[in-house]
């Protein structure tokens, strides 16, 4: 049995656990319970990552993986799904590199809401995290270019990590920053999240508060 540690609201625990039920894993997986935080160490985290971070997969031998992009080749190549991290070629090359910027996104969003919630009100710094907004707003941008004219074919089938990341990233944006309306000027990537939140892999794996 794979242990996972994690946390409910993490956009990079759902990317796992989106990938896990993709590859037909997800049953094998036991949840452990974590207080993941920028600030404060969690012991039972960081005897097994010494970054204190979850998503941290815990193998059978007792081998610790880390972080999400490990995680998630590794259950997809435990589960047999080759369609998540297709082999060498141009399609590889695109699905890594839409798995960047998507992890590009939550990084900075993450960034703008630690200096919210996880600094004090006195030293927060609103430049900074003005700044990364703006990365998030520029990665949008890069979204709705990138996805193909209303005519083409949604990817609900056979999903790659590229499409599973831009589906967290832009889930987690309308669970932590409904404010943003993302939506309102990205008439594309609307389409493509409408569609690509429907997967029964991405309804599973809803984030919710704990």
């Amino acid at each position: 049995m794979l242990k996972l540690l994690y946390a409910p609201t993490s956009p990079y625990v759902r990317k796992v656990m989106v990938c896990a039920h993709l590859a037909g894993v997800a049953d094998q997986i036991q949840w452990l319970d974590s207080a993941a935080n920028p600030v404060r160490r969690d012991d039972r985290i960081a005897v097994y990552n010494p970054l204190a971070k979850v998503p941290t997969l815990i193998l059978a031998d007792g081998q610790a993986l880390y972080d999400s992009r490990v995680i998630c080749e590794y259950l997809a190549h435990l589960g047999g799904n080759a369609d998540l991290f297709p082999a060498a070629g141009p399609r590889r090359w695109v699905a890594l590199a839409q798995q960047a910027l998507g992890d590009g996104l939550l990084d900075a969003a993450l960034l703008a809401r630690y200096e919210r919630t996880a600094r004090p009100a006195e030293y927060q710094w609103s430049v900074w995290r003005e700044a990364q907004l703006v990365k998030v707003d520029a990665c949008l941008v890069e979204i709705e270019r990138q996805i193909e004219p209303p005519t083409a074919t949604l990817p609900t089938q056979a999903p790659t990590i590229g499409d599973v990341t831009l589906g967290c990233a832009l889930g987690y944006l309308d669970f932590r920053f409904p404010e943003l309306d993302w939506r309102a000027s990205h008439p594309r990537a609307t389409q493509w999240e409408a569609a690509f939140r429907k997967l029964p892999a991405m309804q599973a794996t809803l984030p919710h508060e704990a």
